[in-house]
């Protein structure tokens, strides 16, 4: 629903600038082509126009855009702060507003001395710049850190349904946005400094966890971004909003009880969602003529070499699997599940005795707010850290007992909520599986659709994706 909301706002928004450049004597389609659209900015305004290249680089193309964009709503006449707020905040309300008042005309360019004469303003150039890179940073870090923001899907642990490549926006709406707990940052830099390193952020000012009211609560099997909780330990040792973001699939919500047997996901006993571009990985064996990596390639189809003569591990859906089972050189494909009661090291909670592996564990029961759990020799491995990390208390194992905080303790009421978070790609993928459960402090808002998809191994126009482009994600 938000990405059509979504969608529309922008629309709205082009049709205002498309009018807005007609009333330059521009073409209106110009409004409509990135990096054109912004030389024809500076063209109109009297900037150089070589700035444009630098939209090439991430953080400084922020800055660029803005200067441009707001250089052009000064050539509309507009150029007081309530304006250039408007501008940047609700272009979608103004600017077809200014488009159609026959009051509101193109003044010429905004830094030509003419105009600066004719239409007399007092601050300087560089006042002009300073004020816009500013508010435009204020107001870039709020839309940023309240309402949406972009992320790129850097490895593949949601194949098929997300690729490597694709860019998506993220709502911070959906379910409230979570007020900055470490507020103190550079701008636009997560947890590291770019190009010099180091952290971007300062723990002098530190606040509480708070969320804002927001549209809907998680839903199960929403796809969610949320920060990473073992960047808790060292040697990060970050704050929860600092954390590198992670996106997967929420198949547990709090109170549900998960358990996997033979790759297959139950919840509450039933089973689980079933992806249905997601991927395993397969056994493939063939004859001598082995597979065609160029396919393969050209397939998108990713490969391993087993060591093996003729035998690979390809990852990839069961609609993929059925295809290459088809081929003439294939002998058989089989999906490379663990066996039960085989131990797989890095399986939460770590306990070897319970001979857990990614494809068959369980059932864990996921904490819920106000949910009371008996600590005993079974419990504490599965909810220890939740008890003491998440929720910050101190727990000591002594002769006579468990304490929290100084008090003998039998039993623990969690102050949070917590999820099970999986990756579609459920033989590829760092997820709960492999340690456990997240806070609800640590949700950062949920996937809507992807705006670009790029293919590395594509070129030209066939690098871009054009069937994933606003695509939603479900």
């Amino acid at each position: 629903m938000w990405y059509i909301i979504f969608a529309v706002l922008t629309v709205v928004a082009h049709y205002g600038l498309w009018k807005l450049f007609v009333k330059a004597g521009r073409q209106g389609w110009e409004a409509l082509v990135p990096f054109y659209r912004e030389y024809v900015m500076a063209q109109l305004t009297g900037r150089a126009k070589w700035i444009v290249i630098l939209l090439l680089v991430p953080i400084v193309n922020i800055f660029i855009f803005y200067g441009l964009y707001l250089d052009l709503i000064k050539a509309f006449g507009k150029r007081r702060f309530w304006e250039n707020a408007a501008a940047v905040l609700v272009p979608f309300i103004v600017l077809p507003i200014w488009a159609n008042d026959p009051l509101v005309k193109y003044l010429g360019n905004p830094n030509s001395e003419e105009f600066k004469k004719k239409y007399f303003y007092k601050k300087s150039m560089a006042r002009e710049w300073a004020d816009a890179i500013v508010f435009a940073t204020v107001a870039a870090s709020l839309i940023r850190g309240f309402l949406i923001e972009a992320y790129m899907i850097p490895t593949g642990s949601m194949e098929r349904t997300l690729l490597v490549g694709d860019f998506l926006f993220v709502s911070k709406l959906n379910y409230g946005p979570r007020v900055p707990m470490t507020p103190l940052a550079f701008p636009f830099a997560h947890h590291t400094m770019p190009l010099t390193g180091g952290k971007a952020y300062s723990e002098l000012i530190e606040l509480p966890y708070k969320r804002l009211p927001g549209f809907q609560d998680i839903k199960r099997n929403d796809v969610v971004v949320f920060n990473y909780p073992m960047e808790a330990d060292a040697p990060y040792n970050r704050p929860v909003d600092k954390r590198e973001n992670y996106i997967k699939r929420c198949v547990g919500m709090p109170g549900d009880e998960v358990s996997m047997s033979n790759a297959v996901l139950y919840v509450n006993g039933k089973p689980g969602f079933n992806p249905p571009e997601g991927q395993l990985d397969y056994i493939v064996v063939t004859d001598q003529t082995g597979l065609d990596m160029r396919v393969m390639r050209d397939k998108r189809l990713e490969t391993v070499d087993t060591g093996q003569p003729n035998i690979y591990q390809v990852f990839m859906t069961a609609d993929e699997a059925a295809m290459v089972k088809g081929w003439m050189n294939v002998k058989e494909v089989v999906p490379n599940i663990r066996k039960a009661g085989e131990n797989e090291d890095g399986t939460f909670p770590h306990v070897s005795a319970l001979n857990w592996n990614f494809d068959n564990f369980g059932p864990i029961k996921i904490p819920s707010k106000g949910w009371t759990v008996q600590l005993d020799s079974a419990t504490m491995p599965l909810y220890e850290r939740a008890i003491t990390v998440y929720e910050g208390n101190k727990l000591e194992n002594k002769t006579d007992g468990i304490y929290i905080n100084g008090v003998k303790a039998n039993s623990y009421t969690f102050k949070m909520n917590y999820y099970w978070m999986m990756g579609d790609n459920r033989h590829n993928s760092l997820d709960s599986r492999g340690w456990g459960f997240v806070p609800e402090d640590h949700i950062v808002g949920k996937a809507l659709f992807t705006w670009l998809s790029l293919d590395e191994l594509g070129s030209g126009l066939s690098k871009i994706r054009w069937n994933r482009i606003f695509k939603g994600i479900e």
